[in-house]
């Protein structure tokens, strides 16, 4: 046997003996236990991650504009001047509503006069003309536009534009409503690319019912591209760390406001969760909110996790979080009795010490067999020798 596959066994050996009491020390080094006070300090909030659909988007930025047949202008079909006018800017009307007389220049006693009523329902968006003004048939007295529906028209890089196609469906935000995002689907491509910035307009219909939407207002567009069957993923606000050591918190399975730093390994995102590859299992409760100040919180703020244990579970456990067994408790009195101190409060952790004593045995054991089996090769050698 060779130096190279000594050395291989020796590792293995080691390995299987204390992988154990490694897992149990990252549970202590990585569980932070808050009392009930910090937990609402930090306004913790869970979510359980689980395996749905994800979608894959393109981000893109833009604004809402009016739809351009949705306007009309009033005009009078004389020359003459405004003699009662009963609209003004901002006002709702509705179509066959009279909203002015004109006037006309003709002789007669009276004058022959001219209603105009609203082409269409909706807001008097600008006047031109007020009352006793004189007006010319070419004149735009008012323009009304309905305002109850609008285009949002998303600003597309070139680059990615081919990704995109008719139907797709759209999550847009206006800031100006706060958190609210609208659901829309794309239903045609500008006319003309926009050479200077590099982008394609895409142009969804929204509804704006309630009144709140406003031509100009900027708004953003995550527009799905893809989507993904049973793929786990959790949301953006869970996540922790630099771009190479992301983690999350995970409730504990057995402690009250217990949580369990996890490193995870993650994919593709989108504007609200991004996909987790390895680190998580459906089910994971998943701290979302409060998850930033559990970074800085950091291991042995509160009480550590054996006292946390002992007092849930009302017996004592090793200082790793780990059952304390029958042979470590009748060791742990034997020690106590017969030279009057505990080893297990000299520093040291009996479990972990147990299981390097049987990592050590094993090695010594294998060494001895080699030793045996190059020794007994020696003697063989030896004889042939002889015998030659």
């Amino acid at each position: 046997m060779t130096f190279n596959k000594l050395a291989l066994c020796t590792l293995l050996v080691a390995q299987v003996t204390l992988t154990p009491s490694i897992y149990a020390q990252d549970r202590a080094a990585n569980t932070i236990i808050l009392d009930e006070a910090g937990a609402r300090n930090l306004r913790i909030e869970t979510v359980v991650a689980d395996e749905g659909t994800f979608e894959s988007t393109l981000f893109a930025i833009g604004r809402i504009e009016e739809i351009p047949e949705n306007r009309s202008v009033v005009s009078s079909r004389i020359a003459g001047r405004v003699v009662e006018l009963n609209a003004f800017e901002g006002d709702r009307v509705e179509q066959g509503q009279l909203i002015a007389v004109v006037e006309s220049r003709q002789l007669g006693d009276p004058p022959p006069t001219v209603k105009l009523f609203a082409p269409q329902t909706g807001l008097v968006v600008s006047s031109h003309v007020r009352l006793g003004e004189p007006v010319e048939p070419s004149q735009e007295l008012m323009d009304i536009a309905d305002q109850s529906q609008f285009w949002a028209v998303a600003q597309i890089p070139e680059q990615e534009a081919a990704q995109v196609k008719l139907g797709d469906m759209a999550r847009i935000h206006v800031p100006a409503l706060g958190d609210q995002w609208i659901e829309a689907e794309l239903v045609r491509f500008g006319v003309n690319a926009d050479r200077q910035a590099g982008t394609v307009e895409g142009i969804f219909v929204i509804d704006n019912t309630e009144g709140r939407l406003r031509p100009g207002l900027r708004a953003e567009f995550s527009i799905v591209t893809d989507q993904r069957e049973l793929v786990l993923s959790v949301p953006l606000n869970a996540v922790q760390g630099d771009p190479s050591n992301r983690y999350v918190f995970v409730k504990d399975f057995d402690l009250e406001n217990a949580f369990v730093r996890a490193p995870v390994v993650l994919g593709e995102e989108n504007e609200q969760r991004v996909e987790v590859i390895s680190g998580l299992f459906p089910g994971d409760e998943v701290v979302t909110t409060g998850s930033y100040g559990l970074s800085f919180a950091g291991a042995g703020s509160g009480m550590s996790l054996k006292e946390a244990l002992d007092a849930a579970h009302g017996h004592e456990h090793n200082e790793d979080g780990s059952e304390i067994t029958p042979e470590q408790r009748a060791a742990k009195k034997s020690g106590a009795d017969g030279h009057g101190h505990d080893h297990g409060e000299g520093g040291h952790n009996d479990s972990e010490l147990s299981l390097v004593l049987m990592g050590y045995a094993g090695v010594v054991t294998l060494l001895a067999l080699v030793l045996a089996q190059l020794l007994w090769n020696a003697k063989r050698t030896k004889a042939e020798a002889s015998n030659a």
